[in-house]
């Protein structure tokens, strides 16, 4: 290809994402106002399920050679859901927001000291091979 070529294939690309956009703007225009009648509930509930599938599905997918240092990072992380879910649960004025929020702190914990207790039966085994 020349480099006129090129220049003229990313001019037409250039046009049709600015077509794109302006339809992105268009459709969003349209749906702002189901948007803002849905209820906001409902709506963090949606996110909530479909975190939880996500994640399901990212967990199982995982190879058993990869979970065990994969649980002990996972420990930091779970730590970090837990002081977010304290804040969420303390700020919040609704009963179901508490609620998640008491479950979201309690998974989290049962994850942080399952992988602890994964992890250290794994060192435990690599003491035994290396002695």
């Amino acid at each position: 290809m020349t480099p006129s070529q090129i220049a003229n294939e990313a001019a037409a690309l250039s046009d049709r994402a600015a077509l794109l956009a302006a339809q992105a703007a268009q459709l969003a225009e349209q749906a702002a106002p189901v948007a803002a009648a849905a209820n906001p509930f409902l709506m963090l509930l949606a996110i909530f399920l479909m975190a939880c599938f996500v994640g399901y599905y990212v967990v199982w997918g995982v190879t058993p050679a990869l979970h065990s240092p994969l649980m002990g990072l996972t420990n930091a992380i779970s730590s970090v859901i837990v002081v977010g879910a304290i804040l969420a649960t303390g700020l919040s004025d609704s009963i179901a927001a508490k609620i998640f929020g008491f479950l979201a702190v309690t998974l989290a914990a049962v994850n942080i000291a399952g992988g602890f207790m994964v992890t250290r039966r794994m060192l435990a085994m690599f003491k035994k091979k290396g002695g």
